[in-house]
């Protein structure tokens, strides 16, 4: 009997040991673990303190951004406005050129019809011929009218108002609204002057005339012209243009569509290539 409860006793003691032990174990684990849990907390402060920075970082970055963005819509504004205005001078200096020409012409036109001065006894237009001799010691002067010369203004007799003058003439017509009157004066021009500098220009105008009376049929057949006649021209590609957005309104979207590729294509560096790419976008 009492063996048996000196065992029991001794059985009870170890556990009382067991626990001990394990309560020790369990605060080493406690001490372990709130010592980890306190570097992890370091740790993870440091972390948001890095985030608030890279946070701070990048709303300065977006701040930075937006101005950036801001400045360069700015600056392509301005070069836009730039651009208008040198477009603005350079069209006024070539309607100064113009009419500069047409100017020059004129005065050379009312230079050849004023009469020439003659010597008195003499035929207006002629030039003595001297020839000399001796006669029983006498010199003997005679004079031989030669043939009379006329001055002309190419492409035409003297007076003929000269291309770039019709031009200008036409011009000024098309600013009144008198496109028939305007018409007139471009069709003489290709006419008499066919090579001339502004051919090409009175072909188009001539073409801006129909479209101004709203006829397109005939304004987009004359477009047309312009591209076959003066495919190197300035013209072309707004005249080729046209000739697709006319296609365009009449619902020929296939041809249409190969008008549009053609100015990309043929004149691929023309403000007419950037339109028509944006017109095959919405193309259907």
């Amino acid at each position: 009997m009492i063996p048996a409860v000196i065992l029991a006793a001794g059985a009870c003691f170890a556990t009382r040991e067991d626990v001990r032990l394990l309560q020790t174990q369990l605060q080493q684990y406690q001490a372990q673990s709130a010592q980890s849990d306190s570097v992890r907390k370091a740790q993870l402060d440091r972390v948001i303190e890095q985030l608030g920075l890279v946070g701070d970082s990048l709303g300065d970055l977006g701040t930075r951004l937006t101005k950036f963005q801001g400045d360069v819509e700015g600056s392509v504004y301005s070069m836009g406005q730039q651009l208008i205005q040198i477009q603005e001078l350079t069209g006024q200096s070539q309607r100064r050129l113009q009419e500069l020409r047409a100017g020059l012409e004129v005065q050379r036109g009312t230079f050849t019809q004023q009469p020439a001065q003659g010597t008195p006894g003499q035929p207006v237009g002629t030039t003595p011929s001297v020839a000399s001799g001796v006669d029983s010691g006498r010199t003997v002067v005679a004079t031989t009218p030669p043939a009379t010369t006329a001055a002309a203004t190419p492409g035409g007799g003297a007076g003929t108002p000269g291309p770039n003058e019709l031009y200008q003439l036409a011009l000024d017509q098309l600013r009144r609204g008198s496109t028939g009157a305007a018409r007139s004066a471009l069709t003489d021009l290709l006419k008499q002057y066919p090579n001339a500098d502004v051919a090409s220009d009175a072909q188009f105008y001539v073409a801006d005339s129909y479209d101004r009376e709203g006829n397109t049929a005939a304004a987009d057949s004359v477009y047309q012209l312009v591209v076959q006649r003066y495919p190197s021209s300035e013209r072309a590609p707004t005249a080729l243009y046209k000739h697709g957005l006319t296609l365009v309104t009449a619902g020929k979207v296939q041809a249409a569509r190969a008008a549009l590729q053609q100015v990309v294509s043929k004149y691929p560096r023309s403000d007419e290539a950037v339109l028509a790419k944006d017109r095959l976008r919405t193309l259907k």
